[in-house]
C-alpha cells in the first residue's frame, strides 16, 4: 500500500478517534449540566436561606442566593460547552464524509 494511502487511513482513524473523545465529553458535560439544572430547581422550590456547597473536600455553609449564582454560572459554562463539542463533532464529522469516498475508492482498486 502507498505511503499516502497509508496517510489517509491514519488521518481517517485519527478523526473516528477524535470524534469518539468529543462524544464521550458531550455526553459527561450533558450529564453534569442536568445535574447542575436539578439543583438549582431544588433550591428554587425550597424554602431555606442556607445550604451546603461542596469545596474541595469539605462542605462550607452558604446562603442559597450564592449558591443558586454559582450554579447558575456553571450551567452557563456547560452550555457553552456544549455548543462547542456540537460545532467540533460537526467539523469532525465533515473531515470524515470527505474520506471515506477517497478510501472506499482505494480499497476498490
Amino acid at each position: 500500500m502507498a505511503e499516502n494511502d497509508m496517510n489517509l487511513i491514519n488521518q481517517y482513524q485519527l478523526f473516528q478517534q477524535q470524534l469518539q473523545s468529543i462524544l464521550i465529553q458531550r455526553e459527561d458535560t450533558k450529564l453534569e449540566l442536568m445535574e447542575n439544572e436539578k439543583a438549582l430547581e431544588q433550591l428554587k422550590n425550597e424554602n431555606v436561606k442556607e445550604a451546603y456547597k461542596i469545596s474541595g473536600q469539605i462542605m462550607v455553609k452558604k446562603d442559597v442566593e450564592s449558591i443558586k449564582k454559582d450554579i447558575e454560572d456553571r450551567i452557563s459554562e456547560l452550555e457553552l460547552r456544549l455548543s462547542a463539542f456540537d460545532r467540533t463533532e460537526k467539523k469532525i464529522s465533515e473531515k470524515l464524509s470527505e474520506l471515506e469516498p477517497k478510501i472506499q475508492k482505494m480499497l476498490g482498486q
